[in-house]
């Protein structure tokens, strides 16, 4: 073997996969999804391209993998601060918010990954199936968070209207989390938290502020 020959490892098959999931995210966002060979995955996770084939049946497999990955992380991400135990309802939601608009949410390479993956969910109907559900699971954890603010505050609301109020405010969240991680400096620090905030509860009728006094 070759000193730049690819590397042998004795690791778990997760952790193996999630490395060339990882691998191959690196790659779709310095050079998209074409840029994202066989070969220059496993280079870059310096396997063999045999150890890709064992794990995957093709590179449309990988790249679905590499989306449903990128999208579950970014969510959970967003979600890790709201889950605080003894926090109140509006300041869940309001850690929701603004962890959806700051680091290491609010990211250039997180909004290039994701405009990269966008013509594969258009062409592809596991991509779409996968956007479907992420894009559901993001919305119905703000949904539960908004449900909760409303009720803490005593504002009742319907089924039907509390699904538009998600919808409504997953939508600003996207659009300010799009425009922060293309244009990065267009936006003083700090300044997308507040307007998050300020808009999901002018939306929901909730004053929110930031959950850690500061944003």
């Amino acid at each position: 073997m070759t000193e730049n020959a690819p590397k042998f490892r004795r690791e778990p098959a997760e952790q193996r996969k999630e490395a060339l999931i990882l691998a191959t995210l690196s790659l779709i966002a310095e050079k998209g999804v074409r840029g994202a060979t066989v070969r220059e995955i496993a280079k870059r996770a310096e396997v063999t391209q045999g150890l890709i084939r064992h794990h995957f049946s093709s590179k449309e497999d990988l790249i679905t993998a590499a989306y449903e990955h990128h999208m579950r992380h970014m969510t959970n991400l967003t979600a890790a601060r709201s889950a605080t135990a003894h926090a109140s309802c509006r300041l869940r939601l309001a850690a929701f918010v603004e962890a959806g608009l700051k680091p290491p949410v609010l990211d250039s390479r997180s909004v290039s990954l994701w405009a990269s993956f966008l013509n594969k969910v258009r062409e592809d109907a596991r991509m779409q199936a996968i956007h479907e559900q992420t894009y559901h699971d993001f919305r119905d954890r703000l949904e539960v968070l908004i449900a909760d603010a409303l009720k803490e505050a005593k504002i009742t609301t319907t089924a039907q209207h509390l699904r538009e109020l998600a919808i409504a405010c997953n939508a600003v969240i996207d659009g300010l989390w799009m425009e922060g991680g293309a244009l990065p400096g267009a936006f003083e620090p700090g300044e997308l938290p507040r307007i998050g905030l300020r808009s999901v509860g002018a939306i929901i009728g909730v004053e929110l502020e930031a959950a850690e006094g500061q944003t």
